[in-house]
């Protein structure tokens, strides 16, 4: 085993970038009998509420880009059955959007999720398997196979322990190149009042709790909050608060939500 694992990381070492490495794990993934590949990270697996976040990365493989806008412009990420249940495990499994096929997505359908079979049932997307990594720092993958044309349920399960190695594999392999391209990209420089805003954000406050704590009116942090969200590419405050901690752009921890207003210069 320990000798296949390295084969598999050596294979994707020859492709030096992101993109590379998602072709090649696409390419094998084709011959295990899937037709089409879905991959995501994001770097915190849940919003502020507690809900799933819209993924910063998802690259697609042999599908339409208009699932793209639809999982993530248009949330359909967040209402997911297979991304519910994904959130909810650790191992790879194998699920199917035909009525009534799978007892364990279909706890999570509702009105609400309707669009999502639909799309999938629509764009030949109905069954495949679903590789969920939950990362030791916090953030979050899938790696999806959707079966080809041609292959069957048992054919998937069949195959299900070598998708999952492929899957774990390729994701270390995609997340050191997405990794990589960060840090070769222009560093992200938040003002003093950006990084203020976001500690106290990891801290638990609220805008309005924030507001107070710094002397600003809260439209003003949540201008300040957003502000330093599109400069680190993140989606929400909770994404932008852990690429802040993993960049180790916050200011020193302030004081905690409900404590005494501390004094700041004006500015």
């Amino acid at each position: 085993m320990h000798d296949r694992v390295e084969t598999i990381r050596h294979q994707f070492a020859r492709h030096g970038t992101l993109d590379g490495r998602i072709d090649h794990a696409f390419a094998a993934m084709q011959r295990l009998g899937f037709g089409a590949m879905i991959y995501d990270y994001t770097p915190v697996p849940v919003d502020t509420n507690g809900h799933i976040a819209i993924p910063s990365l998802m690259k697609l493989r042999n599908i339409a880009n208009g699932m793209q806008e639809y999982w993530c412009d248009r949330g359909y990420f967040l209402i997911a059955p297979v991304q519910l249940l994904a959130a909810r495990t650790s191992v790879p499994f194998f699920w199917n959007y035909e009525p009534g096929a799978d007892p364990r997505i279909r706890r999570f359908m509702t009105s609400r999720t309707e669009p999502v079979a639909r799309y999938l049932l629509d764009h030949d997307m109905a069954a495949g398997v679903t590789v969920p990594i939950h990362m030791p720092h916090g953030g979050y993958a899938t790696v999806t196979g959707t079966l080809g044309q041609g292959a069957t349920a048992r054919d998937a399960l069949h195959n299900i322990a070598d998708f999952g190695l492929l899957a774990q594999v390729f994701h270390e392999a995609a997340y050191q190149a997405y990794a990589d391209t960060m840090t070769r990209s222009a560093p992200v420089r938040l003002t003093a009042r950006e990084r203020q805003c976001l500690r106290y954000c990891a801290e638990g406050c609220s805008a309005k709790e924030i507001s107070r704590l710094i002397g600003r009116s809260v439209p003003t942090v949540v201008l300040h909050l957003g502000t330093a969200a599109r400069k680190l590419g993140a989606r929400n405050r909770a994404q932008a608060v852990a690429l802040a901690l993993r960049h180790d752009l916050l200011d020193e921890p302030g004081m905690a939500c409900g404590r005494a207003e501390p004094t700041f210069a004006k500015n």
